[in-house]
């Protein structure tokens, strides 16, 4: 992989007609350049109950996690190729359970850990079911950028994509830029998955976590050539951190104080990249 922003797409047949080129052409243009989904509130989710003290249990997802999960400083990668079939059945049985869950009838911080874990188990699952793969961004049709608007799972009688999980539901309901370290799209240029599950306990500590070492790795904040480079993340989604502190502010909240000082006497002009090949030791 060069320093080259990389977005991965099928080989269209040389006898395509000239549209199908121009359409699938479009498709990764618009993805690689413009903003993301934008955040849009969905009322049906807005709600909780703060006195219920249950929880919901994520320990099959932790299992999971535990046995795949490779953990590098410069990115965590998952051993797709290994899961076995009873674990391949364990996750299945884990989402399945979470999609008999009433998410209001829950805290909202226990809501908040819920769609996180449920977002991620999804994303591995979604994997499995295709793989193998080069990229996440294979799946689907080839009109589309993914699988992120396919219909995934039912909570509360309701289909949901992850798009819907994280841009009608986690966006809007919490208003939280750390959000994005927390989702993870399978890509190598993607914040890490967690290598703990989220709980209504430790989510806002490890949303900090998260946060820090996305913006320690080269993927997150490195120079080349001089230049500032930057994780596309934070041109898609710049709206999220400039409704904040805007993207440099945040940046210096979270990098080391060396970076942080570079960072805030960076004046010169910002280039973004992303690697979208699936994150699995290479």
């Amino acid at each position: 992989m060069n320093d080259k922003d990389k977005i991965m797409t099928r080989s269209p047949s040389l006898r395509r007609p000239f549209w199908f080129l121009f359409l699938l052409f479009s498709v990764a243009f618009s993805v690689n350049t413009q903003a993301a989904q934008a955040s849009e509130y969905w009322a049906v989710w807005d709600g909780g109950d703060e006195g219920f003290r249950k929880t919901v249990n994520h320990q099959n997802w932790q299992d999971i996690l535990d046995e795949y999960l490779v953990v590098h400083s410069a990115g965590n990668t998952f051993r797709y190729q290994a899961v076995s079939q009873a674990n391949r059945e364990k996750l299945k049985d884990y989402l399945s359970r979470l999609s008999t869950v009433e998410p209001l009838s829950y805290s909202k911080a226990e809501q908040k850990a819920f769609w996180i874990n449920l977002y991620n188990a999804l994303t591995v699952d979604l994997i499995l079911k295709n793989y193998p793969l080069e990229s996440i961004t294979d799946i689907g049709p080839w009109y589309r950028f993914g699988p992120w608007d396919e219909k995934v799972i039912t909570v509360a009688g309701l289909p949901l994509t992850l798009n819907d999980i994280e841009h009608r539901i986690l966006r809007p309901l919490w208003e939280d830029n750390r959000i994005h370290y927390a989702v993870n799209c399978a890509s190598m240029g993607c914040p890490d998955l967690s290598p703990q599950v989220f709980t209504a306990a430790n989510t806002e500590q490890l949303l900090d976590k998260l946060a820090d070492r996305f913006v320690s790795q080269e993927k997150g904040v490195t120079w080349i050539d001089g230049r500032l480079v930057l994780s596309r993340i934070y041109e898609w989604y710049e709206v999220d951190f400039v409704d904040k502190d805007g993207v440099l502010l945040h940046l210096q909240k979270y990098a080391r104080p060396d970076t942080a000082k570079k960072i805030k006497s960076h004046t010169g002009i910002v280039k973004y990249r992303y690697d979208w090949r699936l994150n699995e030791p290479q």
